[in-house]
């Protein structure tokens, strides 16, 4: 809601981010669920990005126990993304998953999750200090280990990387067919890849669009996810090239 009205919006910083480093041309998807006619939405799309949100999944979705008095919810978004993740993934279209959308990657291909991963004995937590400005709030907050062999080592060149932190949900079992890329100093994964997936597929806890361009991981991992989309809409096209389409 924003006054008194329902809106379908998207947050600026992830709308630059797509134009900016992936060259693509973001559109937003609204939460209309199976009214958006999810086949024929895919044949107009070179890729997808699943941006963060300050809801959550709802727990039913994997048989979590009832949240927390007063948790965001979004169950239109729910609807839309979990069916769109699964036939998008399956139809070969570029995926980019963050923060809930990482939530919403694992939650598609039958992972859980954890609501509270600061409760939990032996994890950080990974939430932000909402007292801070935004540039605290997303700054580098811990290191990741990246998994080698993995896409993200490769796109870094180098084993670590310094993200920011703002969730305190988090993964408790990795669905199907996922593949572990980034790990948080606790153990707790922070970043997968659908291992079968025919192109590009990839999920991050963290938030990399945040001022993507004065980051050089960043800016590799939208601009890996951008060239896969392009890739897919000149095969799409029969080889056309233009400005990929890219949507939340």
């Amino acid at each position: 809601m924003l006054g008194l009205h329902p809106f379908h919006a998207v947050g600026e910083k992830y709308a630059r981010a797509v134009l900016d480093a992936a060259g693509a041309l973001p559109l937003l998807i609204p939460s209309l669920a199976e009214e958006l006619g999810f086949d024929e939405l895919l044949e107009r799309l070179d890729g997808i990005m699943f941006t963060g949100s300050a809801s959550n999944v709802e727990p039913h979705h994997y048989s979590g126990p009832a949240s927390e008095p007063g948790t965001l919810h979004d169950p239109a978004r729910d609807a839309t993304t979990l069916p769109l993740i699964r036939k998008a993934v399956a139809a070969g279209i570029p995926v980019l998953g963050v923060c809930r959308g990482f939530q919403e990657m694992n939650v598609a291909f039958g992972g859980t999750l954890h609501q509270k991963v600061h409760e939990l004995e032996g994890q950080m937590d990974h939430r932000e200090d909402l007292n801070q400005p935004l540039d605290i709030q997303y700054g580098p907050a811990h290191e990741v280990v990246l998994e080698p062999g993995g896409l993200l080592r490769s796109l870094a060149g180098k084993e670590r990387i310094s993200v920011n932190s703002l969730h305190s949900q988090g993964v408790d079992r990795l669905g199907r067919a996922l593949a572990v890329e980034a790990r948080a100093p606790d153990g707790l994964v922070e970043a997968f890849r659908v291992s079968d997936a025919k192109a590009f597929a990839v999920a991050v806890q963290w938030h990399p669009e945040w001022k993507v361009m004065s980051n050089e991981f960043s800016r590799a991992l939208f601009g890996a996810f951008g060239a896969a989309a392009r890739q897919y809409g000149q095969a799409r096209q029969g080889g056309s090239v233009g400005r990929s389409q890219s949507a939340r």
